[in-house]
């Protein structure tokens, strides 16, 4: 298991191959992984409530079956991919899965948030191969029609141990991730849900709070909106996200998002400080040591985020 140490990118897995791959929740990650693994299982079956999904998916030749009954799902199953949202991720491994499962399966979800989803694993059956996943990649689109094969490549796939988690599970699941062109990264999941509640969860709430203020502004001058443009557009478009998937990774992650929150509200009283005071000076020292942030962000890691390390 790993120490907690952040490793880089793990190499050496091995292939990944299983017999029958089971995806639960066909949306836009749960159909790209089972694209991107097309190539890596001999059977797939996609279970889904949709029937839409569904039959879309079974057109599309992205799984060879298509259920709405777990445990007709999963029961021939060698590798179990829970592509659900994160609070479904956490009843289905709580209350249902476990009894549906074969020993030896490995069982890896790929929720926004790890801290609690592996804790629940932790209390899996004996046998069972759970570890916690999170693939770094998405669109602004969702559903199966957005999935897409190419989806993980060269993204950051977080893979988080859990009490279930045996050598064997690390290799498979370290082997799973290459599988679908991602670069996988080991860390354990309270570390996990710390940082992406920097980068990702806290953008999405100062997104929203950000259109909340020009909807506010708009109310008493309609102009506003007309002249939004380039600028607002790239810092809105996170506001666009979907609601029920942002509840939940908030109601499973509230803590470090707070907490993060919180840390925010110091860097906007020290910019509201200079701007009263008018500190060019040092407004200018702020924005530098920002833009300065942002460069080396760039150009070590990628634009993108999307090299899992230095390039």
């Amino acid at each position: 298991m790993s120490d907690g140490s952040f490793s880089g990118p793990a190499s050496g897995p091995g292939k990944f191959t299983s017999r029958h791959l089971t995806v639960v929740g066909l949306g836009l990650i749960g159909g790209s992984m089972a694209r991107a693994l097309r190539g890596w299982a001999e059977t797939i079956t996609g279970v889904d409530m949709d029937a839409h999904t569904r039959d879309y998916a079974l057109s599309e030749g992205i799984v060879d079956y298509a259920t709405d009954d777990l445990r007709e799902g999963v029961a021939e199953a060698d590798s179990v991919v829970l592509a659900t949202p994160v609070r479904t991720i956490m009843t289905l491994v709580q209350k249902r899965i476990g009894a549906y499962l074969r020993s030896n399966t490995l069982l890896i979800d790929v929720g926004s948030t790890k801290q609690d989803i592996c804790m629940a694993m932790g209390g899996l059956p004996i046998g069972i191969q759970a570890i916690g996943g999170h693939p770094m990649a998405g669109k602004e689109n969702s559903g199966v029609d957005a999935s897409d094969a190419a989806l993980f490549h060269g993204r950051p796939f977080v893979l988080c141990p859990t009490r279930r988690t045996t050598p064997a599970t690390r290799v498979r699941a370290l082997s799973l991730a290459e599988a679908v062109g991602a670069v996988p990264i080991e860390m354990e999941a309270h570390r996990h849900d710390h940082l992406v509640a920097t980068i990702s969860h806290l953008p999405y709430l100062l997104s929203a709070a950000l259109v909340s203020t020009v909807a506010q502004q708009g109310k008493s001058d309609e102009a506003a909106w007309r002249l939004a443009a380039g600028g607002f557009r790239d810092m809105s478009r996170l506001a666009g996200s979907d609601i029920s998937m942002m509840t939940d990774i908030f109601s499973t992650n509230t803590q470090a998002v707070a907490t993060l929150l919180a840390h925010f509200r110091v860097q906007l009283a020290i910019l509201e400080t200079l701007l009263i005071s008018r500190d060019e000076a040092g407004l200018a020292e702020w924005l530098t040591q920002a833009r300065d942030a942002r460069n080396h962000w760039a150009q070590d890691y990628g634009a993108g985020g999307n090299t899992g390390g230095k390039k």
